[in-house]
């Protein structure tokens, strides 16, 4: 879509573009989404991605995301074989609904930054404990836990001039076992409810991450393998108001699939045992 209210493009911006933030202005990525429906309110547009920012970075401390990181880069990444989790993000990127030319576009900071529900990459983030660097206006940074970023259906933390720079996913998170789970009321459709557990190596731990059902993650955690009536329990004490409603489920809708997968994902962790 043109945007026809945008008088002015920066395509170098300083390497802390914030300083300069101004009404009506835009960070500009990939653009699926800018480009996708009218922006009236804006009148600038300054381009990230000629900030040079690495994609991916891979250490022993876990995996540096650049917020410019697009979907196909992520996609492609091959992780350590140690880093077991490490598949959930081909999983995820398979999770958006879209075709190869937006995968080819659209960024990783992005998604996180659009906060809608069934976003992907705030799934597979949150889930794997990542934090999130972001450049604030002033020049300072601080760092977010991903479970803390988004604050409802596309809300989130962010401030004007604010901007999400990295996002850290430790070795630790990478190295657990997983499972998953996704509901669509149609093959390539838009996430109704997706939920990803993982599990320490060696323990009976369990980390419980539900999105897209809700307007923001709820992460529940259990020291121990919970039984069905304790998860069960958990559940069901997610606030009504946090249960999404749109044409892809009701609230109720939402829950008892959310209540049904959790299940299934606490059997399938249970039955691998210890490792």
């Amino acid at each position: 879509m043109d945007l026809d209210s945008i008088i002015d493009i920066v395509r170098r911006p300083s390497e802390r573009p914030g300083a300069a933030w101004r009404d009506g202005d835009a960070w500009l990525a990939g653009g699926t989404w800018l480009f996708s429906t009218e922006q009236s309110d804006l009148r600038r547009l300054v381009d990230i991605t000629s900030l040079g920012w690495d994609s991916l970075v891979p250490s022993a401390a876990g995996l540096e995301i650049g917020a410019t990181c697009t979907i196909r880069e992520l996609n492609a990444f091959a992780p350590p074989n140690d880093w077991r989790a490490g598949a959930l993000f081909a999983t995820c990127c398979s999770a958006f609904l879209s075709s190869f030319k937006v995968w080819n576009a659209a960024t990783v900071g992005g998604n996180i930054c659009m906060s809608l529900p069934a976003a992907p990459m705030i799934t597979l983030t949150v889930a794997l404990e990542a934090t999130y660097t972001v450049w604030a206006a002033d020049g300072s940074e601080r760092t977010i836990d991903a479970a803390d970023f988004v604050t409802g259906d596309h809300r989130n933390i962010l401030t004007p001039g604010d901007i999400l720079r990295r996002i850290d996913i430790p070795a630790a998170a990478l190295g657990k076992r997983y499972a998953h789970r996704r509901f669509t009321l149609t093959r390539l459709g838009r996430s109704t409810v997706f939920m990803i557990a993982t599990q320490s190596p060696g323990t009976a731990d369990l980390l419980l991450t539900v999105t897209a059902g809700t307007t923001r993650p709820v992460r529940l955690a259990f020291d121990g393998m919970p039984d069905a009536e304790v998860l069960r329990q958990r559940l069901d004490a997610i606030p009504e108001e946090l249960w999404f409603n749109d044409p892809n489920g009701t609230p109720d809708h939402r829950r008892h699939l959310a209540g049904y997968f959790a299940e299934e994902i606490r059997a399938e962790l249970a039955e691998g045992g210890l490792w």
